[in-house]
């Protein structure tokens, strides 16, 4: 896990958690309880966040969770690093942790529909093709790497390498950062949860000046 907290009074905490770690998740619990946000922000979408609050959060039972194969190397590699679980139990530490402290929590990614337009208008047919022979490549050789956090960077940057992709990435991001600052100028003081290969695109981006607004006059 890699963490960074941001402005005057260092009120924005910005956490890349690694996808299905565990131990991740145990680490992000006690960074919240320390840095008591007011509200959070998870890198995923309203319909996964939805997903996540009928199906996992304070529940007796829950459903299978289908993979894909892709989903399924990710995660046997990433075992040579701790113990590991889906759906991501760093976003179900924050949700239970939100719950416990009665705080808003925003998905602040774009919608499923939107993701889609994105990822479409940014990946054209040559690159997916690329795409999935890596994937399929990764399946059978999970990328070097000597922790966790290096493992979830190396297999992102081994499985979209492309020019589309990149695009793709900056743009979800950018609108995820967005949506961010909106929940930053409501709550003085909250906690912004990411996938550790999207940490450091978030950060730069939120580092940024935020764009002017655009002011329309009448003529």
């Amino acid at each position: 896990m890699i963490q960074r907290e941001l402005g005057a009074d260092r009120g924005v905490l910005v956490v890349g958690a690694v996808r299905g770690s565990r131990k991740d998740a145990l680490e992000l619990s006690s960074r919240l309880r320390a840095h008591r946000p007011l509200a959070l922000g998870l890198g995923i979408s309203f319909e996964e966040l939805t997903g996540l609050r009928d199906y996992f959060v304070g529940t007796d039972t829950e459903p299978l969770v289908p993979l894909t194969g892709n989903e399924v190397a990710e995660m046997r590699g990433l075992v040579a690093f701790g113990e590991v679980s889906v759906p991501n139990p760093a976003y179900l530490a924050a949700l239970e942790f939100a719950k416990e402290q009665s705080l808003p929590v925003e998905a602040v990614d774009p919608t499923d529909d939107h993701y889609a337009n994105l990822f479409t208008s940014s990946i054209g047919y040559l690159e997916l093709v690329r795409r999935t022979l890596r994937e399929r490549r990764l399946t059978r050789r999970p990328p070097a790497a000597s922790s966790a956090d290096e493992y979830a960077v190396n297999w992102e940057r081994e499985s979209a390498p492309g020019r589309g992709s990149k695009k793709f990435q900056l743009e979800r991001d950018a609108a995820a950062v967005d949506a961010a600052r909106r929940l930053i100028r409501v709550h003085p003081r909250i906690a912004l949860i990411f996938d550790r290969e999207r940490f450091e695109r978030v950060l730069t981006l939120l580092e940024k000046p935020a764009p002017a607004a655009r002011l329309s006059s009448a003529t």
